[in-house]
């Protein structure tokens, strides 16, 4: 996500929040091949490696930041140059809690999430489940499809 995407403050990167959610993607998902901060010092994003992405894709990578403020990007590319987000920011093209949609995300095309909750931990599970059966079905449709995940 890029930072003119954003038309309010995000604030400063939490670490624990992105400690939690690296955590939860070991704990719950077989297919994380490696995980990764930008930065050793001052991350400012989380980096988790897949073994295998959705449909035709070999490889995939989620970049997730969180902020001290509780905005989030949690934004999909893979090895086929498909992208897809899960967005919480102020912005001026779509409700504050917003979805991307595949295969380019554009940010003019944003739509309302529906992830309505905003734990870190339930964030970061819903996205999962929706990964999951995405990949498990084939069908990026599934992506954003829920009624209040995870």
């Amino acid at each position: 996500m890029s930072k003119d995407d954003r038309a309010g403050e995000f604030g400063p990167i939490y670490l624990p929040a992105l400690q939690r959610i690296r955590g939860l993607w070991l704990e719950l998902e077989p297919l994380v091949d490696e995980t990764a901060y930008d930065d050793d010092v001052a991350p400012t994003e989380l980096q988790i490696n897949l073994e295998d992405g959705l449909c035709d894709a070999d490889s995939a990578r989620l970049d997730i930041q969180w902020s001290e403020l509780e905005m989030y990007s949690f934004q999909y590319v893979d090895s086929d140059d498909v992208n897809w987000r899960f967005d919480r920011h102020p912005n001026t093209h779509a409700p504050e809690i917003h979805f991307h949609r595949p295969p380019e995300a554009v940010t003019r095309d944003a739509e309302p999430s529906c992830i309505d909750v905003t734990e870190v931990s339930l964030v970061t599970r819903a996205v999962h489940a929706m990964w999951r059966a995405a990949y498990e079905d084939d069908d990026m449709e599934q992506l954003n499809s829920v009624s209040n995940p995870p």
